[in-house]
């Protein structure tokens, strides 16, 4: 794929970031999971693969100075709490493919990435189905402290009932109470964390011999429909006190939930068309809930195969495509879709199956693809799923890939991308060597890291929230007569 390089001349709106050329930033997270097989099932068996390490601490801090290498923003590490187990009605296949499952605790591995870096932030992803918001806030504190503010937090509230079953109920709560159970849960965290401690609590006066002034931690008095909290924050504030809110929900009221909480959201979606949709109604949540229409960063799903030049981009491709795994593709998208898939015959046309979801993805497949023509079997949606799950991929050179990212930026308002592995380390050695001196060369790419916390990186406006966002109202600086 080409294209020419975008000129990028018109007036940047307000509130994005620019490089020191004037020209709009791209944003580049790694997206990455604690376990085998993430977004490009089968591909754990090439043999310059080592996503098998993923238990150990070699592979993370590794990947961690890697991608501050490539002066990359962040690792965003997704996470489940449940097996995939919609294709067949069992785990079975999920286990036999490895996609996501084993999975890991993603906080735990934060630390020692952030202890082989500086710059380099952390979006880990934590559900609020499960666990109560007052031991969550005081994991979140603690990993706020320990990376001196690097850290955002992806909220989720669940989509794999296998997960409810597994604490104990028959099924997740329906889909917008999960969201309205969401907000009050962000409430409590946003009591604790902004509206317990005052900045100035802990005094650690030796001659006096008071480590925390009594009279300036307060009690919460939280009771609300789904929790009660009265109590004060076990921590004392962190760098950010809040981490950055990152969120991934695409419905309306997962959209609603963005704008009203979220500083970064995660989209996943196939064409330009659909990403270009799907920011612009981001964007208007948040002005519908008081803020400004760039207080959130966008960072679009997007699988990259490069190599020093197109053709040996395509022969990566090429040597890709003989591991995947046909029938691991179709436990992640039966998950995805809430479809069973393996009642259907691998080359069956799913043309006339009556299902909304199956011909809204066939129909989104074959805008992405550029559509041959050809009949769309279940065979063939795995294998278009094969090298980078749900989301585009982009084979070229570094500038061919390079200008396809400034062009997808310039037509989509998106600010950056969430960059899928389908060999790890090995896709993001790449991009480090062949993509990110290309974007600098375009002028569309940071030469330097800014200093401080992951909210100052993002925004260039300190390390709180800001006072238009919905957390900051529970901040004690901002109470009338604190």
């Amino acid at each position: 794929m080409t294209s020419s390089s975008p000129e990028n001349t018109s007036a940047l709106p307000a509130g994005v970031p620019t490089t020191p050329a004037g020209k709009r930033e791209i944003l580049f997270n790694a997206f990455d999971m604690n376990c085998v097989a993430h977004q490009s099932p089968g591909l754990w068996r090439h043999p310059d693969d080592h996503a098998r390490d993923y238990n150990t601490l070699g592979y993370w801090t590794g990947l961690a100075q890697t991608l501050e290498k490539g002066l990359f923003d962040g690792i965003f590490i997704a996470d489940v709490l449940g097996p995939y187990d919609v294709y067949g009605n069992s785990d079975e296949a999920t286990l036999k493919a490895g996609t996501q499952v084993p999975t890991n605790d993603p906080i735990l591995v934060v630390p020692p990435m952030a202890a082989v870096t500086k710059h380099l932030t952390f979006g880990v992803t934590a559900g609020t189905a499960y666990e109560h918001p007052y031991a969550f806030a005081r994991r979140l504190a603690t990993l706020d402290h320990l990376t001196e503010g690097r850290v955002g937090w992806n909220v989720v509230t669940g989509y794999l009932p296998s997960a409810a079953r597994n604490f104990g109920h028959d099924d997740q709560m329906e889909h917008d109470e999960r969201y309205n159970h969401a907000d009050e849960y962000l409430d409590v965290v946003y009591k604790l964390l902004e509206g317990s401690w005052e900045d100035d609590a802990v005094v650690y006066d030796k001659e006096s011999g008071v480590f925390i002034d009594p009279a300036k931690v307060h009690r919460i008095e939280h009771e609300g429909t789904y929790f009660k909290t009265p109590g004060i924050a076990f921590t004392e504030p962190s760098r950010q006190r809040t981490p950055v809110i990152y969120q991934a929900g695409a419905s309306t009221r997962g959209r609603a939930f963005a704008g009203k909480h979220a500083e970064a959201v995660f989209i996943n979606s196939p064409t330009d068309e659909l990403i270009a949709g799907t920011v612009s109604k981001i964007r208007r949540a948040a002005v519908e809930a008081g803020r400004d229409p760039y207080d959130i960063r966008i960072m679009s799903m997007q699988t990259i195969v490069t190599g020093a030049t197109d053709e040996e981009a395509q022969a990566k491709y090429q040597d890709l495509l003989q591991y995947i795994d046909v029938e691991g593709g179709l436990v992640l998208m039966s998950g995805w879709m809430g479809i069973d898939l393996s009642q259907f015959d691998l080359d069956e046309p799913l043309g006339d199956v009556e299902s909304n979801a199956i011909q809204s993805t066939i129909e989104t497949f074959k805008k992405a693809s550029g559509d041959d023509g050809n009949p769309w079997t279940v065979r063939r949606i795995a294998e278009w799923c094969g090298v980078g799950g749900f989301g585009p991929v982009i084979i070229g050179s570094g500038e061919t890939v390079a200008k396809e990212l400034a062009r997808i930026q310039d037509e989509t308002d998106v600010d950056g991308f969430n960059l899928a592995y389908h060999i790890t380390p090995g896709t993001f050695e790449d991009i480090v060597e062949y993509v990110v001196p290309a974007l600098q060369e375009l002028g569309r790419y940071k030469t330097e890291y800014t200093e401080g916390t992951m909210r100052h990186k993002l925004f260039g406006r300190g390390d709180h929230l800001p006072e238009n966002h919905y957390g900051a109202s529970f901040s004690l600086r901002n109470r009338v007569g604190s």
